[in-house]
């Protein structure tokens, strides 16, 4: 990783594992227009760094995860410079969702709002016992802009996802883990460590393999059975004539590790 960021850390971890920390604990990790645009470049990267194959998002400190777009860079805004800000935010969102390894988020604390939307663009999330949820935009006049009313209808259901939007109602971890937001809850302590260990396990993977199957779960998801279906064997179809295919077996009958290249 070339590029300098100053609102991001970017750390890459051993076994083809990147963290990427939002790193403005001062705001409780609120992303401004540049945090914006450094989260979109770095995500919209990762697909020239074949080396990364998994990214763990996560927040610095242990109190926020994100609490979605910083009001103050926001108060002074005209309406025609907020809606050019928040084409920066939209392509930051759509460059995580469409990042071309999988994304996991560790959640450490508050993921409030925009926060709460990056939670949902991420492939899934574990997050601390403490942390905290909510999409609280029609408090202020606005609503979710970042993919909230899509994805978290989609993880948590309709009724489920009015509730919460339309009444801007914070929920606990334990309800975030109830209704499919989360897949795990971590004690605090340990929650970056079994985040990057989940990571570590998908990075481990032949990465094409890993790419089709994700590839077949989201698009096949959009469309019926019987289509998805026919999805996924053209997924499976794209590895037959892998060298990775080919590793993988020859590792499996010799008894060994396979060494994935992503070829």
């Amino acid at each position: 990783m070339k590029e300098k960021f100053t609102t991001v850390r970017v750390e890459p971890r051993p076994g083809g594992v990147l963290l990427a920390t939002l790193d403005r604990p001062g705001v409780a990790n609120a992303f401004n227009t540049q945090a914006a645009i450094e989260l979109d470049s770095l995500f919209r990267s990762l697909g020239s760094e074949p080396q990364s194959r998994c990214v763990v998002l996560t927040g610095a400190g242990a109190k926020a995860f994100c609490a979605g777009a910083d009001l103050k860079e926001r108060a002074s805004l005209t309406d025609e410079q907020w809606r050019a800000q928040h084409g920066v935010f939209e392509r930051m969102f759509r460059s995580v969702l469409e990042c071309p390894v999988p994304v996991i988020a560790a959640v450490n604390g508050a993921a409030y709002a925009g926060g709460l939307e990056l939670v949902l663009m991420c492939d899934f999330a574990y997050a601390s016992r403490t942390a905290r949820f909510a999409l609280t935009e029609v408090s202020l006049g606005i609503m979710p802009g970042g993919g909230g009313t899509q994805t978290l209808a989609r993880a948590a259901g309709e009724r489920r996802a009015k509730e919460l939007i339309l009444a801007a109602r914070p929920f606990s971890a334990e309800e975030a883990l109830a209704w499919g937001v989360v897949n795990s809850l971590c004690e605090p302590e340990k929650l970056l460590d079994d985040t990057l260990e989940a990571a570590r396990r998908i990075a481990s993977n032949a990465p094409l393999s890993v790419a089709q199957a994700r590839r077949a779960i989201r698009d096949g998801l959009q469309t019926d059975l019987a289509s998805g279906l026919k999805l996924e064997i053209e997924a499976y179809n794209r590895l037959v004539g892998t060298e990775d295919r080919r590793e993988g077996i020859r590792a499996f009958n010799e008894k060994r590790k396979p060494k994935f290249t992503g070829r």
